[in-house]
């Protein structure tokens, strides 16, 4: 049992007013005069640390110099360049821990230039032109299967497309954009940037979108293979660990990225019920997202606990805090024991941890939240490989630039064994396996 209704969990917690101010941009855009004041900040370092630090390698200091100079348009296409779905990677992107973190003023100051905000002016108002800033190649005859319409399929559609090549993008869901449409705050890309993005990344043409597509049971590898000149895997993780704990079945124990999903794709949020005691445990993006989300909801009470201290969560600071100052409660070093309740939750049972000689284990102290709501954020799995590939600590093992065990197959984003689990990461071994791809089949 997974969904039931309790006195607890209701719609419509808050006005009209407070889901729209709740929900909406979190980060808000620069104006002309802001962004000149702000890439103003820059020292164009020669051997820039914060170039290094981007997974894409955007050259950061030339558009920022680009937008100094009155020329947003042109720095939106340096970031392309680079990285296609720039505009969702600045605002989503963790930048207090890539290039802000590595910014010589951030060294210096404690206040780095603000890259990401800088990048997403700029790549809006290249997207706000219409058109597309880059042509497709004379077509080549040959044909590439992506499975997986998320940042990695897209990037390496994008890529392959742009070369002259002609691609096929299956996708399991009724949208395409991956986590990007479906497992991010809904505060952080808000009024349909998600969808805007996709469709001026497949306006380069060459890119045919076929939803409804699942591997294995609608299509397969060895198909694929049959049908393309080469196959590139970035379908993500479909599956999520369980806590593994008595009572995780009870009612109202859900995963946190469905959750999320159905908040990303609700039409009305004052008709998403949410608790009145939210728990969530995990201590990465998805746990925080599910917390604040709850918050911003009207849940009265939400709390994230985490098995390990706060330096061993994945969630960058930066995030940690915003979740705290939304008003969600962290504790660390803490792992679930049991979920107690008639039927639906009604506590989560937790010992405090201790590092035994075989791993955390947990002590011999207890104590219990309430809950009638409670979300896992435990981490995800591959759901499933495709007979013949090599998996690695539950992912698709892959060499180079993507390239798999299997022939002419090519692997990327967080299916893939050795990722980071990033938007931003996802996108770059797309596009590096695109280059690949490309290299492989003209020979």
């Amino acid at each position: 049992m997974t969904s039931m209704t309790t006195p607890g969990i209701v719609p419509g917690r808050l006005s009209a007013e407070d889901y729209a101010r709740n929900f909406d941009d979190i980060y808000p855009d620069f104006d002309p005069h802001e962004a000149m004041v702000a890439a103003d900040r820059c020292y164009f370092c020669h051997d820039a640390p914060c170039i290094t630090a981007c997974p894409t390698e955007i050259d950061i200091p030339l558009f920022i110099r680009q937008i100094q100079a009155g020329q947003p348009e042109a720095a939106g296409k340096t970031i392309f360049d680079q990285n296609i779905l720039g505009g969702m990677c600045a605002r989503v992107c963790p930048t207090e821990t890539l290039c802000e973190g590595a910014c010589v003023r951030e060294m210096a100051e404690g206040q780095p230039v603000e890259i990401g905000r800088l990048q997403r002016y700029a790549t809006d108002r290249l997207m706000a032109e219409g058109g597309h800033p880059y042509a497709r190649a004379e077509g080549t005859g040959k044909r590439v299967a992506v499975v997986g319409a998320g940042p990695a399929g897209l990037a390496c559609a994008h890529a392959l497309a742009r070369e002259g090549h002609d691609v096929v993008i299956f996708e399991a869901r009724e949208k395409p954009g991956g986590l990007n449409e479906y497992g991010i705050a809904a505060y952080k890309t808000p009024h349909g940037f998600a969808q805007e993005e996709v469709e001026w990344i497949l306006g380069i043409g060459g890119i045919t979108l076929r939803h409804g597509m699942t591997l294995g049971r609608d299509i397969t590898l060895d198909g694929l293979r049959g049908e393309f000149d080469a196959v590139f895997l970035g379908m993500g993780l479909g599956g999520v660990n369980a806590l593994g704990v008595s009572g995780d079945d009870r009612g109202n124990v859900r995963d946190a990225v469905d959750f999320i999903a159905e908040l990303r794709q609700a039409g009305d949020l004052a008709a998403l019920p949410v608790g009145r005691h939210v728990v969530v445990i995990g201590g990465g993006m998805t746990a925080v997202d599910a917390a604040v989300q709850s918050k911003l909801l009207g849940a009265e009470h939400v709390t994230m606990v985490y098995r390990r201290g706060r330096e061993r969560m994945s969630a960058s600071d930066y995030e940690l805090d915003h979740a705290a100052t939304a008003g969600v409660k962290i504790i660390t070093g803490a792992m679930p024991m049991a979920v107690h309740g008639n039927g639906a939750v009604r506590e989560v049972e937790f010992a405090y941890s201790v590092e035994g000689p075989n791993g955390l284990a947990p002590g011999d102290e207890r104590f219990r939240l309430p809950a009638d709501q409670l979300f896992r954020a435990i981490g995800q799995t591959l759901d499933g490989a495709p007979e013949g590939l090599v998996v690695e600590g539950g992912k698709i093992a892959v060499e180079g630039a993507g390239k798999t065990s299997v022939p002419m197959v090519w692997a990327g984003g967080d299916c893939t064994a050795g990722g980071e689990d990033l938007t931003v990461t996802a996108v770059a071994q797309g596009r590096d396996a695109a280059a690949d791809i490309h290299a492989r089949l003209m020979g």
